[in-house]
């Protein structure tokens, strides 16, 4: 145990070398600096040096060895399970280090460690260029990146993963290391899902797509629509074009422009139908769903970068989420969707979503730990909520459904969608097979387990 004296002299070091910032408890913004999307989240780190560039990440890293101090890394701060923070480690938080580097000539971007999804999709938009980017415009492109990544142009790019062309990582031991195809390959290889396991990612590279236009279809519907919606969406998606994307979710109205003041607060179900290419393409694709009878809607051509925005959840609520992967979506699965989202904790910011797969999903690369690539659907019950007293009742209703889906679950989980869950759920994330050879590479690059709080892999 290292010694109290100790530990003062080397926070004290840490302060002066840092071109950042540091807190430790007690410290001005400590409480502000631990604070991430979930509400229920509520640790206390001994130590969160928020770093400006990657010299400050060495230091910082080097700081907690010598301290024997667990690591978390934070980018965007919006797992679920809180792994961005650790009750008694030191945080490496990126929040500084957001520069983004467009190359338009070779379709390439450059994000720093902490660089969150609006920044990228804002900065490749005047070049017509994008990726697949989280559903969420605040998260953080890293982590999001490095669990897999599902998005709005999954089906017509690949997951996020899949266009993942290098990493700058901080190891374990403080050394500046690149992992991509042709150096570090194996350790390239666990960073395609085995996400923060491995060390401090201050950059990656990823690939772009030229992305001209881009148009959604967002229609509002009364709950009891929901098996007819679903029923049509469900037809688009498996016989449209891979452009095609989108998710059903139901969920109060929330006060936002594309919803009328009288369906504010009240319980609705959504179809959001999105098109990577032209508008008139998409309304002959979302013609059955604008056929049902309908509240209100949005249809048009929007900035990619502004539809990214669109189901952005607030933060600073309570939220409790998971998903499963059905291995189809037969009209019974339909009914037992719906009859769940009847039990939608209201009012709140809870949503039970269900999204499309398959496409360029499934036809992505066979060898990547991401084994929920296989499956052509994702059902996300989102629970957000202000009350503690919702606690049970919202974080009982994510359970439920769930254990509704599960028996038609491929037992494969997207490791982005869901919580701390438990090592048997890592596993289902990373898939068996693919353990050990990840259990070998964590011996090989951080063999004493210092970063253990993002679905931890323990070195063999």
């Amino acid at each position: 145990m290292t010694s109290p004296s100790k530990a003062r002299t080397a926070l004290t070091a840490l302060r002066e070398d840092l071109s950042g910032e540091v807190f430790a408890p007690g410290d001005a913004g400590y409480d502000e600096a631990r604070t991430v999307f979930n509400a229920l989240v509520d640790r206390h780190p001994a130590v969160i040096a928020r770093c400006a560039d990657v010299a400050d990440v060495v230091r910082a890293v080097r700081f907690g060895r010598e301290l024997d101090l667990h690591i978390a890394v934070r980018g965007g701060g919006h797992g679920m399970s809180g792994a961005a923070v650790g009750d008694g480690a030191l945080v490496v938080d990126l929040r500084r280090m957001h520069r983004v580097t467009v190359d338009p000539a070779d379709e390439a971007v450059r994000v720093e460690g902490g660089t969150t999804m609006s920044r990228l999709d804002r900065a490749a938009q005047p070049y017509g260029l994008a990726t697949t980017g989280c559903r969420e415009s605040s998260t953080g492109v890293a982590g999001f990146v490095l669990g897999g990544g599902t998005g709005w142009l999954d089906r017509a790019f690949g997951l996020a993963v899949d266009n993942l062309i290098g990493v700058e990582l901080v190891s374990a031991d403080a050394e500046r290391v690149h992992a991509n195809a042709d150096e570090n390959p194996e350790l390239f290889w666990a960073l395609h899902g085995g996400g923060g396991n491995f060390g401090v990612a201050t950059a990656l590279t990823l690939e772009l797509h030229e992305l001209p236009e881009f148009a959604v279809a967002l229609l509002l519907y009364r709950p009891e629509s929901g098996p007819r919606v679903v029923r049509a969406f469900r037809e688009i998606l498996t016989t449209g074009p891979d452009e095609a994307g989108g998710a059903v979710l139901y969920l109060t109205g929330p006060p936002a422009r594309y919803v009328p003041e009288q369906l504010v607060g009240r319980p609705l179900c959504a179809a959001l139908l999105t098109y990577a290419g032209r508008e008139e393409h998409l309304r002959r694709l979302a013609e059955p769903l604008l056929a049902l009878p309908h509240e209100a809607q949005l249809v048009g051509a929007v900035p990619y970068a502004d539809a990214q925005c669109l189901l952005d959840a607030a933060p600073g609520m309570r939220t409790h989420w998971s998903a499963e992967c059905p291995s189809g979506l037969p009209d019974e699965l339909v009914d037992v969707f719906c009859a769940r989202a009847g039990a939608l904790p209201v009012p709140s910011g809870s949503r039970h979503v269900l999204f499309p797969q398959g496409g360029a999903v499934a036809a992505g690369p066979r060898g990547f730990p991401v084994p929920f690539r296989d499956a052509p659907w994702l059902v996300h019950p989102f629970g957000s909520w202000a009350d503690p007293a919702d606690d049970e009742r919202c974080t009982a209703w994510v359970r439920a459904a769930l254990a509704d889906v599960r028996p038609w679950s491929t037992g494969a989980a997207c490791l982005n969608l869901i919580g701390d869950e438990g090592p048997e759920r890592v596993r289902a994330g990373l898939g068996a097979g693919n353990i050990l050879r990840l259990e070998k590479i964590k011996r090989r690059w951080d063999p004493d387990n210092v970063f253990r709080f993002d679905r931890n892999v323990r070195p063999v």
